[in-house]
């Protein structure tokens, strides 16, 4: 059982992860493995345990735009059929630490890089949704990738759409917020059904991911701009992924 000033701690940093995540439409696993990698976690305690509180918090993230009214791009479920079995199989694959930690470190590094940018609001005629064939290889090598480092995949998919124009910035909110929640379940059954699967310590972190994600998800899709605090959180990504390369390499 961890000391008790280290589990307070260690909550405070979920809930204002999964706060800062679910406003810009994520379930957080890429900043909840930052978080455990810092302490006492095991890289099969991490993965599982960032895979169940994405479900959560990308739940609750999907569910507050929805209901702020924000609709899912007509090419969001192309996207997602072709992630969901490859996420299955990357939760599946047995990968050995070194090459883990690279993997997490790209991750992590790829996070901060979405964290930090912060483009306008496209108008619709602006945007350019994917041709069928882009679409389903982009899918595709999203859920392959976010399957085998434990994370839902927004982090890849958020900047991919932003900067090819793909929807307007709320709609990919919305459908990274959708594309995580499932693609993270498959993620999860795929750890499951090779017995890579491990949450014993990890479920208390709900408490604090809970009331952060639904925090963050209402703020995010209604009320706040959180530039500053993205910036912020992008930094100690930063950090996180250059000491899992120095460790891997």
């Amino acid at each position: 059982m961890m000391a008790e000033p280290v589990s307070v701690l260690l909550l405070a940093l979920i809930f204002v992860v999964a706060a800062l995540y679910a406003s810009v439409g994520h379930g957080g696993a890429s900043g909840y493995l930052a978080i455990m990698s810092l302490f006492a976690f095991s890289p099969q305690q991490m993965a599982g345990t960032a895979l169940v509180l994405n479900i959560f918090v990308s739940c609750l993230a999907f569910w507050s735009y929805r209901w702020a009214g924000h609709v899912l791009p007509k090419f969001s479920w192309l996207l997602i059929v072709a992630a969901l079995p490859l996420s299955f199989l990357g939760g599946a694959l047995p990968v050995r630490q070194q090459l883990y930690a690279v993997l997490l470190a790209i991750a992590l590094a790829a996070a901060a890089l979405r964290l930090l940018l912060s483009p306008r609001e496209s108008v619709s005629q602006d945007c350019r949704p994917p041709q069928f064939v882009m679409a389903v290889l982009s899918g595709g090598g999203i859920g392959l990738l976010s399957g085998i480092v434990g994370v839902g995949g927004g982090i890849f998919l958020s900047p991919l759409a932003v900067l090819a124009r793909w929807a307007p910035l709320k709609s990919v909110a919305t459908l990274s917020a959708l594309f995580i929640l499932l693609n993270s379940v498959t993620g999860l059954m795929g750890r499951w059904a090779t017995g890579k699967l491990e949450l014993d310590t990890g479920w208390f972190l709900l408490c604090a991911a809970l009331p952060g994600g639904w925090v963050g998800a209402y703020l995010g899709s209604q009320k706040l701009d959180s530039k500053m605090l993205r910036g912020l959180l992008a930094v100690v990504l930063l950090v996180a992924a250059g000491k899992l390369a120095w460790i891997a390499l």
